[in-house]
């Protein structure tokens, strides 16, 4: 609902929101020291105090963006890696199911053969439903 909601109001996103506060903040604080009865010397430096107070929190913005963006990543790493190693262990326990019912009776491998490869197509299916949805995640931040 907020995906279409946000495309609803002309693509404004909380990205689009906080730089336009941030732009404006700049340029209202830049007017209302401009109209300020002070001292040529004065104004300058509290310009300079208030440009450095920006880049400082800019750089604790971009610092956090990208503290959240590593996590994001190595979340996205991990998840990936349990679960290739879940289908790799459904993959081998299937395996070795088959080959023992195969033994017993190689009429019941053939059912158990179209069982497995019915079972690999979910997995797969099941692993790519997951990376779209943590695509869709990482899309969201």
């Amino acid at each position: 609902m907020s995906n279409e909601n946000q495309n609803n109001n002309g693509g404004m996103n909380g990205k689009d929101f906080v730089i336009g506060t941030l732009i404006g903040g700049i340029i209202g604080a830049s007017v209302a020291l401009l109209y300020a009865p002070k001292a040529g010397k004065d104004l300058r430096q509290d310009i300079n105090t208030g440009a450095d107070q920006v880049r400082e929190r800019a750089s604790e913005w971009k610092n956090t963006a990208y503290d959240k963006g590593n996590e994001l990543y190595e979340r996205a790493q991990e998840s990936s890696k349990n679960l290739g190693e879940k289908i790799k262990q459904k993959k081998d326990d299937i395996q070795e199911r088959v080959e023992y019912l195969r033994s017993e009776n190689k009429e019941q491998g053939q059912e158990i053969a179209e069982d497995v490869a019915e079972a690999i197509e979910e997995a797969a299916d099941e692993m790519e439903r997951q990376e779209a949805d943590m695509n869709f995640k990482n899309s969201q931040n």
